[in-house]
């Protein structure tokens, strides 16, 4: 990406495992610093194999235990789901990208070393059952589910519910920080010439509210001071300053009185 437009400051909004597929949202520039602010719901669409277990969660690592699956049906698999939707909390992979210590996880269990981590608490917004393969042993499901979410895990705790063990097959990410499918580009795309058009950062911020600054307030967003309220907001909520124009202006934080305090102010006044 840094080739590709000449800017340096690059950002994205989230890793995928090497055999994932699907959206990566990259920030550009000065956009770089709106990525905290993006809605950080995600979602997947995605095959679980049941009857093994691995050393990833995945099939990309070492089976360390194969067990028949058992005799399922599709109003079984459901019930099954029940306690996975909603909030819970998950223990991430051995292999993942969690720091212990300083170190990657994944680094520590490619030594060898088996650590403990911490649950966290993550939400799944949808956990759909999309097919069941009795004759391969295989779960498809739809997730849609909050930042930090591992659906490897949800492979394996899927799998020693059953007891028989699951990991994940293959995953695509439709969805993350506001951004779809039919919005990427193909990486091999940016080769071309022209490059890929790049998307407007509001497009990503509909769920925060709106500020349109007159042309003096524009002045006085541009050096930092602060603004009235055009709406009522509660205190520390985000909102995007647009400009005469109607372009991102940057962000601010409702304060008391009334007040919107600047946070990110583009093209600011030096």
């Amino acid at each position: 990406m840094r080739r590709a437009y000449g800017l340096r400051k690059v950002g994205h909004g989230g890793t995928l495992d090497p055999a994932v597929s699907g959206v990566l949202p990259i920030a550009l520039g000065a956009a770089t610093r709106l990525l905290p602010y993006l809605p950080g719901l995600k979602a997947y669409e995605g095959t679980i194999q049941l009857g093994l277990r691995t050393s990833s969660d995945d099939l990309e690592g070492e089976v360390v235990q194969r067990t028949p699956v058992p005799d399922l049906t599709v109003a079984r698999l459901e019930t099954l789901l029940e306690p996975f939707r909603g909030t819970h909390l998950q223990f991430p992979p051995q292999v993942s990208a969690v720091h212990v210590n300083g170190e990657r996880a994944y680094a520590l269990a490619r030594r060898g070393e088996v650590v403990h981590l911490e649950a966290r608490s993550v939400t799944l917004h949808e956990l759909s059952l999309l097919n069941w393969n009795p004759e391969l042993g295989q779960i498809s499901l739809r997730v849609r589910c909050s930042a930090g979410t591992y659906v490897r895990a949800l492979a394996r705790d899927l799998g020693e519910h059953l007891g028989c063990g699951g990991a994940l097959a293959h995953l695509r990410r439709s969805e993350a920080l506001g951004f779809t499918l039919a919005q990427a580009v193909p990486l091999e795309n940016l080769d071309l010439d022209p490059r890929p058009p790049l998307l407007d950062p509001l497009l990503a911020l509909p769920h925060l509210g709106r500020r349109h600054l007159t042309a003096a307030e524009e002045v006085d967003w541009n050096c930092g001071r602060r603004l009235s309220a055009s709406a009522s907001h509660q205190e520390d909520e985000a909102v995007a300053v647009l400009n005469q124009e109607g372009r991102l202006a940057g962000i601010a934080r409702a304060v008391a009185g009334d007040q919107l305090q600047p946070r990110l102010v583009f093209q600011a006044e030096s």
